[in-house]
């Protein structure tokens, strides 16, 4: 399906917080697991079909569910906003939010479409015109922390894109506000309690490095693709890691297939092979001691390394599941570690990220750096508000080179994946036989 399904924006406004935030905190202060955040809108959006399943709207006209909808979504955005109250805020510096109650961005928008034409042929150029001002992946520094953009179909069906800035939550977070919104929504009765704790816990570091603060690398002759493995497929590789992995996980086989074939990608085209390192995003809320809870709102984020090619050999699938499994189960280890002090796991975690802060072409190492996250098994799912649970959650490639993201895909414990790489890359990226043999490239 081609990009002429332009949506047309009907309405464009701010949604403020129901109740003001109380004047204590008006000044809300970052951890040092946002302050080496960067601060771009990660996407996501969510798709539900026309059919509504628990609001009782008989003989009403499509328009007026229209309406309805779009209604009940800024009012209880509105009250969400009351309790997540940093995402109503503007970005003051790398350690502070002034939360005075300037609101979120919300938009409405009409699309001339069947919304299982987008189903059916989920383009990326398609997909971001559901997304709110172009703003994935971008600095939301002179924005609102949060940008929605709901589009109605022809066939009843709408998606809900929301742009939310990393700087202020990590994908527990957003996920904790999503479903906190969609419970309000639905008039659940469950109870909204985020915590805002991780900055007294881990306040921000006064280091010199900090001024090198990560920023994505400008997107120089970039391609991103959109795959999917099936369930029955993944299933293939965990039991081929099984010979030297104890029962290892979708994520690991899944990432570790990716990371190899772009590695062997990168080596086809350039002609030559340079040590590589990979930086696996974590949440650490249960890893940490003692550990924290889902609701924590904020980053709480640590990226353990795997590095690879310090030689010439063609690093092997198992191979590099079974270093995948040992680094994280070493960081995790030392993250746990009753001893560890608080300012002893932010060390730990700058540490960590340095080679990913300090990108090859400023450390002076040649090198390939890549980073990998998972979005695997948070709740997506589960945002009901109101009309059913989402029919597709997905988002969009970031567009900067060496990046590659995973989450749940729709149907059964099969993965979706976005991955970034240089053009010529990519090119023997999309051809490598092993990685046809297990994903569907879209």
């Amino acid at each position: 399906m081609a990009t002429d399904i332009q949506p047309q924006i009907i309405s464009r406004e701010m949604i403020k917080q129901s109740s003001p935030t109380p004047n204590h905190k008006t000044i809300h202060c970052l951890s040092f697991f946002d302050q080496i955040c960067p601060r771009i809108y990660v996407p996501l959006v969510f798709f539900y079909p026309g059919k509504d399943h628990t609001i009782s709207i008989n003989d009403h006209k499509p328009e007026t569910d229209t309406v309805h909808k779009s209604t009940l979504l800024k009012s209880s955005l509105s009250a969400a906003l009351s309790f997540h109250y940093p995402l109503a805020g503007r970005i003051r510096d790398d350690l502070t939010i002034d939360c005075r109650d300037d609101g979120a961005v919300f938009l409405e928008a009409k699309a001339n479409c069947e919304l299982s034409d987008i189903l059916k042929h989920p383009r990326e150029e398609t997909l971001k015109l559901l997304f709110p001002d172009g703003l994935w992946y971008k600095d939301s520094t002179l924005s609102s922390t949060l940008v929605v953009q709901i589009t109605f179909f022809d066939c009843g069906g709408m998606s809900i894109a929301v742009c939310i800035c990393h700087k202020i939550m990590d994908m527990a977070s957003m996920c904790s506000f999503i479903n906190d919104w969609a419970s309000l929504a639905r008039n659940s009765g469950q109870e909204i309690c985020p915590e805002f704790n991780i900055g007294s816990l881990y306040p921000p570091l006064d280091l010199p490095v900090m001024k090198n603060n990560y920023q994505p690398p400008k997107k120089v002759n970039c391609a991103s693709r959109r795959l999917v493995f099936d369930a029955s497929d993944i299933a293939k590789l965990k039991t081929i890691a099984a010979n030297e992995v104890n029962n290892p996980t979708r994520v690991e086989v899944a990432t570790a297939l990716l990371y190899k074939c772009a590695i062997s990608a990168a080596k086809a085209s350039s002609g030559s092979l340079k040590p590589t390192v990979s930086h696996h995003a974590m949440n650490m809320r249960t890893r940490v001691f003692p550990p924290l809870t889902q609701r924590c709102s904020g980053n709480l984020i640590g990226l353990f390394t795997v590095s690879t090619m310090e030689d010439d050999r063609e690093i092997e699938f198992v191979s590099l599941v079974k270093k995948i499994r040992e680094e994280k189960t070493q960081f995790s280890k030392t993250c746990s570690d009753e001893t560890l002090t608080g300012e002893g796991l932010c060390l730990l975690v700058l540490e960590s990220t340095k080679g990913l802060r300090e990108n090859d072409s400023s450390n002076g190492k040649d090198q390939e750096v890549y980073l990998l996250s998972s979005w695997c098994r948070f709740p997506l799912y589960e945002a009901d508000f109101g009309w059913g649970k989402p029919e597709w959650v997905t988002s969009i490639c970031c567009e900067v080179k060496n990046v590659i993201t995973v989450m749940d895909s729709r149907v059964g414990d099969g993965i979706e994946a976005f991955v970034t790489l240089e053009e010529e890359a990519m090119a023997m990226f999309e051809r490598d036989k092993e990685l046809l043999d297990f994903a569907y490239i879209y």
